[in-house]
């Protein structure tokens, strides 16, 4: 069922489809995230980088996001109060209803239209969901709102090359950073790659079994140590249990 929500927008995902072959320019271009300097900006009222600030910008619907903005944009995201990378999917009871019309292989316009109103919701509350960028992005397409569709287009590839520029994924010291669990499978299947199981490995890091062609990794590494130290912050009564893995 993932697999197939993730694939809906398949067709116009170009950039996301070539995300992990280009990520060394983006890396170039970008760098490693610097989560200091990332905390210090988002959260000052008078930096260009004030997350509120960024998130106006990123709400709109234009294409005047820079690189840079775009990283701390994402990553700005762990230092937001209401920040929890284990959140509540909200509207359950929509997203029910939802699951029979996301694997249907014809949706109707009114199939569209939910989808679309429930992505709404999603993003208004986490405005970095990449799945729900996708659907975004595929109800644009198919209701022929071609537009708005390259707009939100750029701003869901501009959040991958960030993941992209974090790291190449190939070993822990190069681990990719993400900061909700689900992005470390949807990074890797809107990059071309099928993620297939997720194992924890200490003190911080997720590895990402993938099914790819040719004689690409086996599998990617996810540094969840910001992600992680943010959770526990939050919920300090789950120190002594056992460590959250990701999303499976």
């Amino acid at each position: 069922m993932m697999k197939r929500i993730l694939t809906l927008a398949a067709a116009t995902l170009a950039l996301a489809a070539s995300c992990l072959a280009a990520k060394p320019g983006a890396r170039a271009e970008l760098g490693r995230p610097d989560l200091d300097a990332i905390e210090k900006a988002t959260t000052d009222p008078a930096s260009k980088y004030y997350y509120p600030r960024l998130y106006e910008s990123f709400m709109k619907n234009d294409t005047l996001m820079t690189a840079d903005e775009f990283q701390y944009f994402y990553y700005g995201t762990f230092f937001q109060e209401d920040y929890d990378p284990y959140r509540e999917t909200p509207n359950q009871a929509l997203l029910n209803e939802l699951l029979p019309i996301y694997a249907k292989e014809k949706r109707t316009r009114a199939d569209r239209e939910k989808m679309l109103d429930y992505a709404m919701q999603v993003l208004d509350d986490n405005p970095v969901d990449l799945r729900q960028l996708t659907n975004r992005i595929y109800v644009y397409e198919q209701n022929r709102k071609y537009d708005l569709a390259k707009i939100w287009q750029y701003k869901l590839n501009h959040l991958l090359l960030v993941i992209a520029a974090s790291g190449t994924g190939t070993d822990a010291e190069n681990a990719f950073i993400v900061v909700y669990p689900q992005h470390e499978y949807d990074f890797l299947n809107l990059s071309g790659r099928t993620a297939k199981s997720q194992r924890f490995e200490p003190p911080y890091y997720d590895y990402i079994a993938v099914e790819a062609k040719g004689k690409a990794a086996d599998g990617y590494y996810f540094n969840i140590d910001e992600l992680l130290r943010q959770y526990f912050l939050k919920h300090p009564s789950e120190l002594n249990t056992d460590s959250k893995g990701a999303d499976e």
